[in-house]
């Protein structure tokens, strides 16, 4: 649910100093919240009570085994799981997981962008804390020295070490993955990786292109092979040679590339999903009436794939045809089939009497929801994420497969491993204290008490934001992933129990500041 909030006249902007104490993502969703109470008095009742935040109380776990650690991140997974109720999803490994753990269906990523989201969980600080709205700073140089999650892992003893894509790689985490940091070794990555975006999936005609639906035969792909099945060999030869050998417990990250575009897969997985099934998957072919075109994304990362340009389909609001709107959702349901399969062959390889196991994406991904693709937005379908966990301390089948429904967010990850671990608990950050002397700290809550069954009756929030560079989508600069020094709207989205309120503001990159005056 979007609410539309129109303001004629913006109001005077605080300068740099005057906002320097307080988050501007905080003091925009309070001011959105005085108007949004009006209408609905509840739901402001409700961010009141986020604000003050009663947070899991610090546990004490002196002299309990500390247990290992499995995090795998699949990349633009939304939760289309047949445990999640997704009747159109074949994903039997995930579904077996869920029934042996603890799962949580309404979990949201703080924005829905691939560095963004994984700065954000991955130090437990939201975007705006980070400033790190797009792919082009390091946020050790850029915004603080802060510690992340294999980080403090590492600091208590932890063998920590990444496979595939955990940060996401680049610029953004220092072209190192953030070694030797937040690792105990130089992270692994497929050699594979690099063709991810070349000219390797045939046509009818036998040539290669660089497209958006790209199932193959994997014996003709560079080095007969695909990044995530290099990735998920790597991740099963670390559990069997560490368990073999080291004393110390390990933290291990298995980052999955899938279901992420180009939707490259062994050909096979195709036949799984009769094409038939997605031509009725949503009623919405065109943008719909009401709908602000701040909140649109035009999917420019599809529209520069071989197979889509051939369509000439019109910018930025299409409609995509219904038949390419079938192809796309049955490719990306192929993705995720053939992920769950390595993930399969991966989780039977450990303990899991020793290891606490969870499995998140980094957010969602658009369907044709809205006649929107891709991610780019702060809609449900972009935000939301599956969310499993598995630990020694709630075994099946006496406490698993339970679904969790309150609402928690991905900056809850690192409090919640740290405490799954019975590692010493993650301070809280301070609000008026400067980020600057606050190395480490979350802004996130513990879900260790949620998955006990207590403070499940508590009403949480969850809060996503994505920038914009104008009121209309553009492809120059471009309106889905702009950069920071283009970003001149904001829109933050908040999730509560019944609905979602968003908010579209000014925004001054200069000094990260945030206009009173609501755009929509």
């Amino acid at each position: 649910m979007l609410l539309s909030i129109f303001a004629n006249q913006p109001k005077p902007v605080k300068t740099h100093s005057e906002v320097s104490d307080r988050n501007c993502f905080w003091y925009l969703l309070a001011f959105g919240m005085k108007i949004f109470y009006k209408m609905m008095q509840k739901v402001y009742l409700l961010f009141v009570a986020f604000i003050s935040f009663n947070n899991s109380c610090g546990l004490e776990f002196d002299n309990v085994k500390r247990y290992n650690i499995v995090l795998v991140i699949f990349d633009d997974l939304r939760p289309i799981l047949r445990k999640f109720g997704d009747n159109l999803a074949f994903t039997p490994h995930l579904d077996a997981f869920v029934n042996r753990s603890n799962y949580f269906t309404r979990a949201y990523s703080q924005q829905a962008l691939c560095a963004p989201s994984r700065n954000s969980f991955l130090t437990s600080r939201r975007p705006d804390t980070l400033h790190l709205y797009d792919f082009y700073n390091y946020w050790r140089t850029f915004a603080g020295n802060f510690t992340t999650l294999p980080q403090y892992f590492k600091e208590h003893g932890y063998y920590t070490y990444a496979i595939g894509k955990v940060f996401h790689p680049g610029i953004s985490s220092n072209y190192t993955d953030d070694y030797p940091h937040s690792w105990s070794a130089p992270p692994f990555h497929p050699s594979t990786e690099i063709y991810m975006n070349s000219a390797v999936c045939p046509d009818a005609y036998g040539s290669l292109k660089n497209n958006l639906i790209c199932p193959v035969h994997v014996r003709t792909q560079p080095f007969q092979t695909l990044p995530d099945i290099q990735s998920t060999a790597e991740a099963i030869r670390f559990i069997k040679s560490y368990r073999s050998s080291a004393a110390n417990p390990f933290f291990l990250a298995l980052g999955f590339h899938k279901p992420h575009i180009n939707f490259r897969f062994p050909i096979h997985y195709m036949k799984r999903f009769p094409l038939q099934s997605f031509y009725n998957y949503t009623p919405d072919t065109f943008r719909p009436k009401g709908m602000p075109k701040v909140a649109w994304n035009p999917y420019t990362d599809i529209r520069s794939r071989d197979d889509f340009r051939n369509l000439n389909i019109s910018f930025p609001y299409g409609p995509i045809p219904p038949l390419f709107s079938a192809e796309i959702r049955q490719a990306y349901y192929a993705s995720v089939s053939y992920v769950d399969d390595l993930f399969g062959k991966f989780v039977k390889h450990i303990d899991s009497e020793n290891t606490v196991i969870v499995v998140t994406s980094d957010h969602g991904w658009s369907l044709g929801e809205h006649a929107e693709w891709a991610k780019y937005s702060n809609f449900e379908v972009a935000v939301r994420v599956p969310l499993i966990v598995q630990s020694p301390d709630f075994p099946s089948p006496y406490h698993a497969n339970i679904p969790i429904k309150s609402i928690i967010e991905l900056v809850d990850l690192f409090p919640s491993l740290v405490d799954l671990a019975h590692l010493p608990s993650v301070p809280k950050c301070i609000r008026n204290v400067p980020m600057f002397k606050q190395l480490l700290c979350t802004e996130g809550k513990s879900f260790y008490n949620l998955i006990q069954g207590i403070d499940t009756k508590k009403q949480y929030i969850a809060l996503s934001q994505y920038p914009r560079p104008g009121m209309l989508p553009t492809k120059h600069p471009n309106s889905d992933k702009p950069r920071l020094r283009n970003i001149r709207i904001m829109g933050y989205s908040m999730r509560t129990n019944y609905y979602r309120y968003t908010i579209w503001v000014r925004y001054h990159p200069g000094n990260f500041s945030c206009g009173k005056s609501l755009l929509f």
